[in-house]
Order: structure tokens, then C-alpha cells, then sequence
């Protein structure tokens, strides 16, 4: 049967050929770069929809009243600075707002945001996000492991952040989450929204020339991997424009992603591209995320055909030999007189209400039977390759 040589060649060349290489395509300048400035200003300067996900962690606007100390009377080094000051919540609302059309602007549709906040601004911000036509997807809870006593006593230990996830619009239904790889991470059990990771500690966190923290909510790198590693691709472009230490940078690029940052201040923007200079990016195969059956393309029991993988006439059977169908040029099977689907005719010789083609129909090869969905991995390889 000629069938059967055509088949093994298909295989065999799955097998031993090397994958194709992408072409090497120009670089935009303004990738994998600090862009020094305001952050509504700096967005002016990137294309329209040019990035796949931004990762924004803007000044809480934390509303402290004076000075905090611990029982020991020693100074707790709070956030003081000047960039984390507002005038109002009306100021901030129209900062957060500000920030936010920019940002749209430049997110492909298919794009997603994080933003991370406290209780001090993370519920303005939600607001925000919807009244501009996000769409939320989740809420995630950053739980810390080691977070800062109350030291007051007037209150609950604040022992979380709060991040909210949200894609362009509620008609955005391409964006990327990588659903099996979390998954997988988690021992196979889908990944919640609570995640437990310390704060900034220890030789990962950047000090200042008197010893002192660099920035005052240096996030830690775990969890810049898994929001990244879960809602983006290797090649994808990430978005932080509120850059500080660099930590979305770092993270992005070990994991094969490109990253824009913007910052105003100078010692961030320099403690930044030196913490970033020495990052060492992973193997491409090493910061792939974990592919799953929704990731893949769709192929029809007719693209068999259309491929030549398979020819009209050629006879399927089941893998006992109990069934037999004959392939047709329109992309169904036959059983005398009988036509349909691959699944419809297999689930009604069963006498079954469904059934899986796929699996069930096999060819002959090299004078045993094979199932066809080897065919079908064949046939999506190509279109994979094809697709860049």
C-alpha cells in the first residue's frame, strides 16, 4: 500500500529534522531599556499596543501619621518619601487615572495588567481599572511569610498585598495564561489566588551607599517569576512604569522575556541596570512555559488530507481489528453505506454516545496498526512551525 511509506517519512523526518529557526527580526530600541521620567511623559514614547504585559507597583499613597516606632523606641523605616506623597485622594485618583489611560494606549489587546497595592489605594485603583474598561480577571493575595508587626497594638498585622489582574477589556479572550505550568508547579492541583512568599530580604535586597534599604518596597523576585512566568510568553514584551529597583527587569530577563522599564529617580535607574547587567538569561527551553492541550492548534480529521498524510481510500480500524472505515475525500469515514465524523462513526458502531476518533482509529504501519492522532501530532507540528 503506498499509503504506508509516505506515513514512516512523515515521522522520521519529525524525528531528525532540527527545529526551525525563527528570523532574526529588528529590535526596537526602546526594548530592554530604562526610560528616565514621569511615567505618563515616558509613555509617550512607546508605539500603540507594542507591549504584552505590564506589571505596575505605583506609590500607595500610604496615609501614616507621623513618625512609627517600636516598642524599643527605635525609628521604623517607613515609607516617607516624597514620590509616595499626595495632597488629596482626589489627587491620587487623578494620578492613578493619568497613569492608566497611558498605559492602556500602549497594551496590545490581548495584553494583561498587574497592579499590586495596599489597603491604602489597591480599592481606588480597582475602581479605576474598571471605570477605564479593564476587565478583572482575578484578585491574587499576597500572603507574607515574614511581614512587619503592628507595632501599635491598634490594629490587625497587615500580613498581605493585594493584586489585581485584569486583561484589556471583557472581550479580550486571547491573553496568555499559562494555566498547565501553574498547575503543575502546584503538585498537579490548580494554583489559588493566596500565594506565600516572604518579603524582600537578605542579599536580595539592594542597599544604598549607608547600608540602608535602596527602596523602601523592593518586591521580591518569586514573586515577579510567577506573575510572569503565568501570563506571559518567552519574547513577550513586559511593562513596568514604575520601575524603582529593576526587580520586574531582572526577572524578565532571566526568563527570556523583554522588559521596559521607566523610573525618574537616578539612583533607582543606576542600582537597576547594574542589578540587570548581571543577570545571566535562561535557556529558552528552560523559561518555556508548560504547554497544554487548549494551547495547541485545533486540527481537523481533514487536514490529514490536506497535509497528505493520509489519502481517500485508505482503510482505519480499531485497534483489535473488530472495526474497519474507510477514509473519504471529504474528510469522513465510511462504513458501507454509512457516512460521518471519525467520532460519530466510531461511537456508533460501539453503540456508545460518544467517542474519541483520535484514539480510537488506527493505520497500518510497517505491518502493525498505529493511532491516528500520531498523525494529528504530525500535522499540528507543521502548523506550529508555520505560524513562526
Amino acid at each position: 500500500m503506498q499509503l504506508q511509506p509516505r506515513i514512516l517519512d512523515a515521522v522520521e523526518h519529525v524525528q531528525l529534522t532540527a527545529p526551525v529557526q525563527r528570523p532574526v527580526q529588528h529590535k526596537a530600541p526602546w526594548l530592554d531599556t530604562i526610560i528616565k521620567g514621569d511615567c505618563v511623559a515616558a509613555l509617550n514614547k512607546l508605539p500603540d499596543h507594542s507591549v504584552d504585559m505590564i506589571f505596575a507597583d505605583p506609590p500607595y499613597n500610604l496615609q501614616l501619621g507621623g513618625d512609627l516606632h517600636r516598642p524599643d523606641q527605635s525609628k521604623v523605616d517607613a515609607v516617607d518619601d516624597a514620590w509616595d506623597q499626595f495632597e488629596s485622594f482626589e489627587a491620587y485618583d487623578a494620578f492613578t487615572r493619568a497613569w492608566m489611560m497611558a498605559v492602556r494606549r500602549v497594551l496590545k489587546p490581548n495584553g494583561t495588567i498587574w497592579v499590586i497595592g495596599s489597603y491604602h489605594n489597591i480599592f481606588r485603583v480597582g475602581a479605576k481599572l474598571q471605570d477605564l474598561g479593564f476587565w478583572i480577571l482575578n484578585d491574587v493575595v499576597w500572603r507574607k511569610t515574614n511581614p512587619m508587626p503592628n507595632f501599635r497594638g491598634r490594629r490587625f498585622q497587615n500580613a498581605h498585598e493585594t493584586m489585581i489582574w485584569a486583561s484589556r477589556s471583557q472581550e479580550s479572550k486571547g491573553y496568555t495564561f499559562n494555566y498547565e505550568a501553574m498547575k503543575a508547579a502546584n503538585d498537579d492541583t490548580q494554583m489559588r489566588s493566596d500565594w506565600l512568599f516572604p518579603i524582600c530580604t537578605g542579599h536580595e535586597r539592594l542597599k544604598n551607599e549607608d547600608g540602608g534599604k535602596l527602596h523602601p518596597t523592593q518586591k521580591p523576585e518569586a514573586l515577579l517569576a510567577r506573575i510572569i512566568m503565568s501570563s506571559t510568553k518567552p519574547g513577550d514584551v513586559v511593562l513596568d512604569p514604575f520601575f524603582g529597583s529593576g526587580t520586574t527587569g531582572a526577572v524578565a530577563k532571566r526568563l527570556n522575556r523583554h522588559f521596559v522599564g521607566i523610573e525618574r529617580e537616578q539612583e533607582y535607574i543606576d542600582a537597576a541596570h547594574a542589578r540587570i547587567e548581571a543577570v545571566k538569561p535562561l535557556d529558552i527551553e528552560d523559561a518555556t512555559p508548560m504547554g497544554g492541550k487548549r494551547a495547541e492548534p485545533r486540527v481537523a480529521f481533514a487536514t490529514l488530507l490536506d497535509s497528505n498524510l493520509i489519502t481517500a481510500g485508505t482503510m482505519l480500524y480499531d485497534a483489535r481489528r473488530r472495526f474497519s472505515a474507510r477514509v473519504r475525500a471529504d474528510g469522513t469515514l465510511a462504513v458501507g453505506n454509512h457516512a460521518g465524523s471519525i467520532h460519530r462513526v466510531a461511537a456508533e458502531l460501539q453503540g456508545f454516545e460518544s467517542c474519541n476518533g483520535w484514539t480510537f482509529w488506527h493505520y497500518e504501519r510497517n505491518g502493525g496498526l498505529t493511532q491516528i492522532d500520531e498523525l494529528r501530532k504530525i500535522a499540528r507540528l507543521g502548523m506550529q512551525r508555520a505560524g513562526g
